[in-house]
């Protein structure tokens, strides 16, 4: 499948190559032997802010807490 490469240095992907791979909005690049591969990749929060909301929720911590202990760590740095 031919692909062109716009004068802004974009391509697009066709949707019948895409339809081939997992869903994905991002992309690993690298150059082998010459050639473009572009692997598809799944981008995971390092934190669930949901999570951590609701167990602050459970542990009754009142958001002034989190505002001095915000305050605190920021200040250790």
């Amino acid at each position: 499948m031919l692909i062109k490469k716009t004068a802004k240095n974009q391509v697009t992907l066709a949707k019948a190559l895409l339809d081939q791979i997992p869903p994905t909005d991002h992309f690993e690049a690298e150059v082998l032997n010459g050639a473009l591969v572009l692997r598809p990749v799944r981008i995971v929060p390092l934190i669930d802010i949901d999570k951590i909301r609701a167990r602050l929720k459970r542990s009754r911590v009142q958001p002034e807490e989190v505002q001095r202990a915000v305050a605190w760590a920021r200040d250790k740095t």
